[in-house]
């Protein structure tokens, strides 16, 4: 089996989510399983439906049942989410720790740090599970510095200009 390699997207710009599925198409087109799992995107994250035309190839998770993000949910709202959410991580830990596919994406599992759902030793544990998959991609706003000694390939993306306002 071939070492682990662990890769960031983050930063404030557009795009980190496109280029991890950039990633799995990569993947995908080489032979290997994908899975996607997606976090506080809410339920109708519309832009990546398409993706679910890519399976088996590419297999795509949302734990969230809320149709909103999970920050714009009342506190109420957000405590039930969360143990969706919670659900999705462990979930994440589970297709690592079986060898389940060559690919993993984690898509804004850094925001989960960012909310207070997870903390970075979590993302260290979830890391080191196993050392043989092939890549885990994280994505997120902001990567905490504890982390970074734990990833081979990090990608900052920033935002320079945005007229669409």
């Amino acid at each position: 089996m071939g070492k682990r390699i662990v890769q960031v997207f983050y930063g404030p710009g557009k795009g980190k989510t496109s280029a991890a599925v950039g990633q799995c198409i990569r993947a995908a087109s080489l032979g290997q399983s994908v899975i996607i799992i997606q976090f506080l995107k809410g339920k109708d994250a519309e832009e990546f439906n398409f993706l679910e035309r890519l399976e088996p190839d590419i297999k795509l998770f949302r734990f969230e049942k809320s149709e909103e993000s999970y920050d714009l949910l009342l506190p109420s709202q957000q405590k039930e989410e969360k143990q969706n959410i919670l659900n999705g991580f462990n979930f994440a830990k589970k297709v690592i720790d079986t060898g389940e596919c060559d690919v993993l994406v984690l898509d804004e599992v850094l925001g989960l740090l960012d909310i207070g759902l997870i903390e970075v030793s979590d993302i260290i544990k979830l890391i080191e599970l196993r050392d043989d998959y092939t890549r885990l991609v994280l994505t997120g706003r902001n990567l905490p510095e504890e982390l970074r000694e734990y990833v081979n390939i990090i990608s900052k993306l920033d935002l320079e200009k945005d007229d669409m306002k």
